[in-house]
């Protein structure tokens, strides 16, 4: 009978998350099967689900750790902290055994670049005898001209764009504004583009204010410039698709690869934190270690030994 009240009260606890949290059916079932593999391991161990302490919560992640990737780890031990937070509510134990246990680091994964040769490829490729490829063309050489976030692109109005400084207003996470300046290759692909944009939706009514439009005359979505980028990255033949976010990352780290201070680099991304952009400096000693490895005879003949 204890047993099956303890049952109950997990279930409750799912419940909750489908009901109250509007979990999706199948994230409710990933909690289900994390907490039923940690609930296993109590009854492995004789210890009650209830009574449950720090160091049987340490005891179980000692167990995962080599096992699986610091982020599972890191997503089993926040069920269990939800769970017992859910419990604690309610009354049904004191403390949260997970309360005052780190979380494991995740690894941390540096921006992925797009060598400057595909780069170049990319913004040569749509044609310029159409509107549509003048659209194209102006939408990738912004995102790397400018280093724009895909929402932040598709965003812009018309009224975003000062001519007199070649810069644009952009509307950032948690609404910060910032001015973007557009070098001379962007803001020449925009203008050739806004001289035809009109044409874009063939006659019909065109949304008044958005930058980018789409065949419809409507505010060009995301997903579409991401579609489109990976249409372009088969067209020139690029080994991997190459994703709006990249064009952004490669903006940055060839701005620092070429001289560019870091503080300058976090205006132009509108990080709110300098540690955001520090990232790029990883990135760009890596590329430094890799081209010494290539290209330093002392490099070649380490190798060689």
């Amino acid at each position: 009978m204890e047993s099956e009240a303890k049952d109950e009260r997990l279930a409750a606890y799912l419940r909750h998350l489908e009901a109250e949290r509007r979990y999706s059916r199948r994230t409710v079932e990933e909690y289900g099967r994390d907490l039923s593999q940690f609930r296993a391991f109590l009854e492995e161990r004789g210890v009650d689900l209830l009574a449950v302490g720090p160091t049987d919560l340490r005891a179980y992640l000692a167990r995962l750790h080599g096992q699986l990737a610091p982020t599972s780890v890191a997503r089993k031990l926040a069920a269990i902290r939800s769970m017992y937070r859910f419990f604690q509510k309610r009354g049904w134990v004191q403390a949260n055994p997970g309360a005052l246990i780190a979380t494991p680091k995740r690894p941390k994964s540096l921006p992925k670049v797009v060598p400057i040769d595909d780069v170049t490829a990319l913004l040569e490729s749509p044609p310029r005898d159409n509107p549509f490829g003048l659209r194209d063309r102006a939408i990738m050489e912004m995102l790397y001209g400018g280093g724009f976030r895909c929402a932040e692109l598709c965003g812009l109005d018309l009224e975003d764009l000062d001519r007199s400084s070649r810069t644009a207003r952009v509307r950032g996470k948690g609404g910060k504004e910032r001015l973007v300046p557009l070098g001379r290759k962007a803001w020449q692909a925009l203008q050739e583009y806004l001289q035809v944009r009109g044409a874009i939706a063939d006659g019909r009514p065109v949304h008044p204010r958005a930058l980018f439009l789409n065949r419809s005359g409507g505010r060009l979505s995301t997903r579409w410039v991401g579609r489109l980028l990976e249409r372009y990255s088969k067209l020139c033949g690029l080994r991997r698709h190459v994703h709006p976010h990249a064009l952004r990352h490669s903006f940055a780290t060839h701005l620092l690869d070429s001289g560019a201070d870091l503080r300058s680099i976090q205006e132009l991304l509108g990080h709110s934190s300098i540690s955001t952009t520090q990232r790029y400096t990883d990135v760009s000693v890596e590329r430094l270690l890799e081209v010494y490895d290539r290209a330093h005879p002392r490099a070649r003949q380490e190798g060689r030994r």
